[in-house]
């Protein structure tokens, strides 16, 4: 007779797929619509006061007084506004004053944010462990307002541009993520370049920051957004009107209920109204994030994760 061997019952079959959790399985056709909605919600919401901004900054006085403030449907296009407030005069000023912090403050914070975060990446620099730990005690721990403004005013930075950069000029955040992103570099890579005599520095250049460019341009863009939409420093720290960035202009023409002195004949001939001129001004202050926010978006998550999960 021969012996009968008894199967398990429970035995998976080798073609059948491993089952998942709820989360990870396909999502259905309700809830794709439902996805698809919500989206298309949040995506009005946001888009909506946009729209209606753009559109009462490129209307005309008379549009203006028709619709009783701000215009949703256009009735002709002018650019009036724009053409007055770029004819020179207080918001130009403003403008090149932004842009010119902007650039010189991006290029400051990540300079010393890059080296502080490469020298916090390697193990062996002197005194790493201690500078990271009071790094990180300043995230929890602030002097506050009174003593930082005593301190900018102690090194006479006071109505200077200096005022606009230093103060700001260094994330502990954005120092961190970079550090995690270096930490993940191989370090055979490193240790190679040494081999072939290479220094700190040109490892950095050549090796380092080549490898991570998602990283960099992310941080970039959160310090030049950051420079760029900064006011309260520029309301503290100067006195002279004529050396507030564009942030601080708009501020004061949007609080103003009429049209703001010095932009051209056309407020004074009623051609021109003070409402769309708040608008173009919101419009100028708004351009430079939303124009280059879509070419830095796909480094985003690679640059974000990896720099925050890392080390």
């Amino acid at each position: 007779m021969t012996a009968v061997v008894d199967k398990p019952a429970n035995k998976p079959r080798p073609w059948a797929a491993p089952p998942r959790p709820a989360w990870e399985e396909e999502p259905s056709r309700a809830g794709l619509a439902g996805k698809g909605i919500a989206l298309s919600f949040a995506c009005l919401a946001i888009l909506f006061p946009l729209w209606i901004v753009v559109v009462t900054s490129l209307s005309s006085r008379k549009t203006i007084d028709e619709a009783g403030g701000l215009v949703l449907v256009p009735k002709g296009i002018t650019f009036i506004a724009y053409r007055e407030l770029l004819g020179g005069g207080q918001v130009t000023r403003a403008a090149v004053i932004s842009i010119l912090v902007t650039l010189v403050g991006t290029l400051f914070s990540m300079a010393v944010s890059v080296l502080c975060a490469y020298g916090l990446s390697r193990s062996g620099s002197l005194g790493h462990r201690w500078i990271l730990m009071t790094l990180l005690a300043t995230m929890f721990f602030s002097a506050g307002l009174i003593p930082t403004y005593l301190l900018v005013q102690s090194l006479g930075l006071t109505d200077s541009y200096l005022a606009l950069i230093l103060p700001s000029a260094v994330s502990v955040f954005n120092i961190l993520v970079l550090r995690g992103f270096f930490m993940g570099i191989s370090q055979e890579l490193v240790d190679s370049a040494r081999i072939d005599g290479a220094g700190d520095v040109r490892i950095l250049w050549q090796i380092v920051m080549p490898l991570s460019r998602a990283v960099l341009a992310v941080i970039t863009l959160f310090y030049a957004v950051g420079y760029w939409s900064a006011w309260f420093n520029a309301s503290l720290y100067l006195n002279d009107q004529d050396m507030m960035p564009l942030q601080n202009v708009m501020i004061q023409l949007v609080q103003k209920q009429e049209a703001p002195v010095g932009l051209g004949q056309a407020i004074k001939t009623g051609q021109l109204s003070g409402l769309a001129v708040q608008m173009a001004v919101m419009v100028m202050a708004l351009l430079p994030v939303a124009v280059l926010s879509p070419f830095v978006q796909r480094h985003f998550k690679k640059g974000m994760l990896t720099g925050a999960v890392k080390g």
